[in-house]
């Protein structure tokens, strides 16, 4: 992969139009884009569709999670859409009704094990009894044995993940800040630089490109660490 296949940028917009605005202003240096929740529910998903059909890789970031035949009916619309990846939470039973309906395509599934904003007190607040790593590697695990395209993890655990599921399955990492860049609401980060090295194949950045004076050249300032690592 190029180092453009490797950074998916957050398009965490309120509209349609400023997400428009973003992707121009990236292109061609940036070719992958994530659609979540916010831009969804404003016209998302139509946008997502359309992306996809001018030549992007699209990150569909839904983080499904429901009775299996809801998933497995979900997916199936999804696969039409070309979207290149699609998350869901990596519970057992909804990754293997995931898998059954993309069979065949070219959709990658990710199971999303811990969330990046949360710690191990967050997880004692959930119910959970694991630290995040612990939790995160059970999940990984699972995702692999249901026959998942990838997992979506913290970058601090990219290199424990990488161990457990190998080397063809996607490593997604949220939670990319550049050096000296803000945290904001995110817990467990790294540089760009030091997740390629832990062994991220993806690396998906919001705030430090789309909030940036000249998006572009942080994002191809992203793109340059990136073939360095």
């Amino acid at each position: 992969m190029t180092p453009a296949d490797r950074l998916i940028a957050a398009l965490d917009t309120p509209t349609v139009a400023e997400a428009a605005a973003i992707v121009a202003e990236l292109s061609p240096s940036v070719t992958f884009f994530k659609v979540g929740y916010q831009l969804a529910f404003a016209g998302g998903l139509e946008f997502a569709r359309d992306l996809a059909r001018d030549g992007n890789h699209v990150f569909l970031d839904m983080k499904l999670l429901d009775i299996d035949n809801t998933v497995e009916k979900a997916v199936e619309n999804i696969v039409r859409m070309g979207v290149t990846m699609l998350t869901l939470h990596a519970y057992p039973k909804a990754m293997r009704a995931a898998v059954k309906a993309a069979q065949g395509s070219n959709l990658t599934l990710l199971g999303v094990t811990v969330l990046t904003s949360m710690d191990r007190f967050d997880l004692i607040e959930a119910g959970y009894s694991h630290d995040p790593e612990s939790l995160v590697l059970i999940r990984a695990r699972q995702a692999k044995e249901a026959g998942m395209g990838g997992v979506v993890c913290s970058p601090e655990e990219a290199a424990a993940v990488r161990a457990v599921i190998g080397p063809d399955m996607a490593v997604v990492t949220p939670g990319i800040r550049p050096a000296g860049a803000d945290k904001g609401d995110q817990k467990r980060v790294m540089t760009p630089a030091e997740a390629i090295r832990a062994g991220a194949s993806h690396l998906v950045v919001g705030r430090p490109i789309t909030g940036a004076v000249d998006r572009r050249t942080a994002a191809e300032t992203i793109l340059a660490e990136i073939a360095a690592a």
